[in-house]
């Protein structure tokens, strides 16, 4: 289902947009309406956080909204009825971002049957790097759950596909170095390494890690297949409630979008 979101927008000439939120924030009982609030606001895909008392791959924003959030009492089992909820009422794709410890202690097996049965669509484990557990990535890859795979500027190109082996739904690319968080500035380089490692991979390749400003979305739309944005909606969200990170959504899907029709009035002159 993920793969088929990413072919209509690539068909229509646009690149898919994919929001981060953390479950139960910016208050315990607001995920399904945040969540409705983006879809409406263009959103094509999903990226759910599990919350976690140690998310080393995420800088102070979603950190903090982490902590926030388990404060308030989040658990595994509340974020899978929250998206039970959320996929009564709409049909968006929905990847259930989390580490390994928190689905280590809900326990695997139950995890996947209970995320399947909650109506996720796939799965990032952002410390469960590729040949890390290979008994464990093949029980996610068994799964009806696309397994997303993750690559950095620092991977070798020739190593991309070993890296992507196993996932599906699209190859998500770190567009930078360390944590996430907002950046005021791109690296001028991703749109040549994302055109290279189009060419090495059947999957859609979205980039996520540093979008901060609908400018920055228009960019990277114009390289990759999709654009994950998360440190600078889940800022919005906690400064000003769903509607202001909703706005923001909306600003970033109306940059996207004007992006593609220029590029379309381009090659027709």
């Amino acid at each position: 289902m993920i793969e088929r979101v990413f072919a209509a927008r690539r068909g229509e000439g646009r690149a898919a947009l994919v929001p981060y939120v953390t479950a139960g924030h910016p208050e315990l009982g607001s995920t399904v309406e945040v969540m409705e609030a983006l879809v409406d606001a263009g959103a094509d895909v999903i990226e759910l956080g599990v919350p976690f008392s140690d998310p080393l791959a995420d800088g102070p924003t979603i950190q903090a909204a982490s902590f926030a959030s388990l404060e308030q009492g989040t658990t595994v089992a509340r974020v899978l009825e929250d998206l039970t909820t959320f996929r009564s009422r709409r049909d968006t794709p929905v990847v259930l971002f989390t580490y390994l410890n928190p689905v280590l202690r809900f326990g695997l097996t139950d995890f996947l049957a209970a995320a399947v049965q909650a109506g996720a669509q796939g799965l990032l484990l952002t410390d469960v790097p590729t040949g890390s557990d290979p008994d464990l990535e093949a029980e996610v890859i068994d799964s009806p759950l696309d397994l997303i795979r993750l690559v950095a500027p620092t991977t070798p190109l020739e190593r991309v596909p070993s890296v992507a082996a196993g996932g599906s739904g699209f190859l998500y690319y770190i567009s930078r170095t360390g944590v996430t968080g907002a950046r005021s500035e791109l690296r001028e380089e991703i749109g040549r390494e994302v055109a290279a490692i189009k060419a090495t991979v059947d999957l859609p390749v979205a980039v996520g890690f540093g979008i901060s400003s609908p400018e920055q979305a228009a960019s990277v739309a114009a390289a990759a297949d999709g654009v994950v944005v998360g440190s600078a909606l889940v800022k919005r969200l906690g400064e000003g409630g769903v509607a202001a990170g909703a706005d923001f959504l909306r600003s970033l899907r109306t940059a996207m979008d004007s992006q593609s029709l220029a590029t379309d009035a381009a090659a027709e002159r």
